[in-house]
């Protein structure tokens, strides 16, 4: 599905397997392309287009990246175990405070340290640096979206497609949160985009250049999630040799050096955390975490087949809706190189997740630029300019459903949880839905390319309007920031060096990183002792026990027990996010007979 409109290099005609093997006549009538609007005649360029999808990405996945805390449970636990390299210099071993954390290897932890490094600072850094490399891989991914949609059409189709790449919610949602997915998202583009043009151009000798790019990005994507890269790379490696019925065009990637170099690249921390840990991180990754998802669905994230189809409705919104309408013009080029590579790409992995018991929304993210690579091309050509009515109107509610439902969301949500709505994040994403209905309309009535500006507004909308500013707005759900801020609060208790904390009934791994890293979890038991152990402390430091309610009764009977009058000098209450509990959390210190002035408190911020 060549897009001859726009100053295409035709790598994907070499040979003219393009021409030869067009169906247009047996399948339906010949493309139609529409015309181009003003604004990709401007950025449909080679030198205009990055330049438009940096600045996109950047509005896109730049709110919140300051003001959202820790979304619980996996961002704060990969930050944590970065902390712990950076308070201790060990970037071998991986911990949760006394846990060994032995799920992914290396690679987001190094970069998470670096990006703290680089940005000057130390182990007590701020989110927002942590978070780093999600973003700046999440924007690498847009870009090389765009590489890799070049290799099969013009400038002005590649924008498309990296445009849909960057509008994703899924994408949105990784770019900020510190853990491995946008980052491995990066890589596993990248390889598909050395592997899309080898497999073109098909030269019977070895491309250098493209092979250690290949097998480089092979190697990075093994150390930030282990198999899942090159499960994808080389599913779609055997789909196209399947496909194709010719295997002679591997040879472009140079496989015996670059085996070599993969392996040179990935050892040296694999052979060290096998002496570090006596071989343990591979059993705990393989066989346990690895292994169990497959097998049953781990943490309560079990799902049946087809749940990840179902998912992609959402998650890689809006390109489901212009998929729909894209969709006749991507079977009539069916035996086209540009579908010929996406159905390898995305068939073979997509049947492996859903047969996977463990399913999460992340887990498919790899597939999502062989989607939107045909759409692309099947918009440049015209899709949706001939579509029935019903399919339109399809496609029409898929696009607009989300949108208005945040809307909706940005008022009632508030409300629901006792909080106020935010004003500008209300309005921006009623904004949001109007450019959604706009685009829908134009879905309705023609070419689906010219409901493409009217999306791209309705998502800058949203991302700004709900990340940056009705999320962060949600005060009763984070309840963790909330905890450490009632804490500073504390007479004596401001200076964070000087303070010990043990928490009792609430758990959460972002408690446990932006309170500190000797933040104990203990029994109320445990937690009536640990108070009661203040007169061996030097007078200044202070103790605080947080002790959930439904943990209370347990923590006050142990008290009395051992003597200790404990007095509730805070309390916080919210919504804990994960299961939906309602938790209420009282923060105690052991009554003395003479209190801190406040000037000491003062003096202490």
């Amino acid at each position: 599905m060549p897009d001859t409109r726009d100053d295409h290099k035709p790598e994907a005609a070499n040979g003219s397997a393009a021409n030869t093997e067009r169906k247009d006549k047996a399948d339906g009538p010949p493309a139609v392309p529409v015309r181009k609007p003003v604004w990709l005649h401007i950025f449909g360029h080679d030198i205009t287009a990055p330049f438009l999808l940096l600045l996109l990405s950047l509005v896109l996945f730049a709110p919140g990246q300051w003001t959202v805390p820790p979304l619980d449970r996996d961002e704060p636990r990969f930050t944590q175990a970065t902390k712990q390299m950076l308070e201790t210099n060990d970037y071998i071993d991986i911990r949760f405070q006394d846990q060994a954390r032995y799920k992914k290897p290396v690679g987001i932890y190094w970069l998470q340290a670096a990006a703290v490094k680089l940005t000057g600072q130390g182990a007590d850094a701020p989110l927002w640096t942590y978070r780093l490399p999600s973003i700046i891989a999440a924007t690498i991914s847009v870009l090389a979206t765009f590489w890799l949609a070049r290799a099969f059409m013009g400038p002005a189709g590649a924008l498309l497609a990296a445009g849909f790449v960057a509008m994703a919610i899924i994408v949105g949602v990784e770019a900020r949160l510190a853990k491995t997915d946008a980052a491995l998202f990066a890589t596993i583009i990248i390889a598909q985009g050395t592997l899309a043009r080898i497999w073109l151009k098909d030269p019977g000798r070895r491309l250098w250049g493209l092979g250690f790019l290949f097998w480089t990005a092979l190697a990075a994507s093994v150390l930030i999630k282990g198999p899942v890269g090159p499960m994808v790379i080389g599913l779609t490696v055997v789909g196209l040799m399947v496909l194709k019925r010719k295997a002679a065009w591997f040879k472009g990637t140079a496989p015996l050096l670059g085996v070599l170099w993969f392996v040179l690249l990935v050892s040296p921390w694999f052979v060290a955390i096998w002496l570090a840990t006596d071989g343990t991180f591979f059993t705990e990754a393989i066989g346990k975490d690895l292994l169990g998802k497959v097998g049953q669905g781990q943490e309560g994230h079990g799902a049946p087949p087809l749940t990840h189809l179902g998912a992609m409705f959402g998650i890689f919104w809006p390109l489901p809706a212009f998929f729909l309408l894209a969709l006749p013009r991507i079977w009539q080029e069916r035996k086209s190189p540009l579908v010929t590579f996406a159905v390898a790409w995305f068939i073979p992995s997509w049947v492996v997740f859903e047969l996977v018991a463990t399913k999460l929304p992340h887990y498919t993210m790899p597939l999502l630029p062989a989607l939107a690579l045909p759409v692309a091309a099947a918009l440049m050509e015209g899709a949706g300019a001939t579509a029935k009515t019903w399919l339109r109107w399809v496609a029409a509610v898929l696009l607009v459903v989300p949108a208005v439902g945040l809307a909706v969301a940005a008022f009632a949500g508030p409300v629901a949880l006792g909080a106020w709505p935010s004003p500008p994040g209300a309005v921006l994403l009623s904004l949001g839905a109007v450019f959604a209905v706009a685009a829908a309309s134009r879905l309705l009535r023609g070419p689906a390319l010219y409901a493409y500006p009217a999306i791209c507004l309705t998502a800058v909308c949203v991302s700004i309007g709900f990340w940056g500013f009705v999320g962060p707005a949600l005060t009763p759900i984070w309840v963790s920031p909330r905890l450490v801020a009632a804490m500073d609060e504390i007479p004596g208790c401001a200076d964070k060096s000087k303070r010990l904390v043990v928490t009792t009934g609430f758990h959460e791994p972002s408690f446990i990183f932006l309170e500190g890293t000797t933040t104990k979890i203990v029994s109320a038991q445990d937690a009536a002792a640990f108070l009661a152990a203040t007169q061996a402390d030097n007078s200044d430091t202070c103790r605080i026990a947080a002790i959930e309610s439904r943990e209370e009764p347990a923590f006050l009977a142990a008290a009395k027990e051992i003597g200790l009058v404990p007095k509730a000098v805070k309390r916080v209450d919210g919504l804990n996010i994960n299961g939906g509990d309602d938790v209420d959390i009282g923060l105690y210190r052991k009554s003395v007979p003479t209190a801190v002035s406040e000037d000491d408190n003062e003096q202490q911020q």
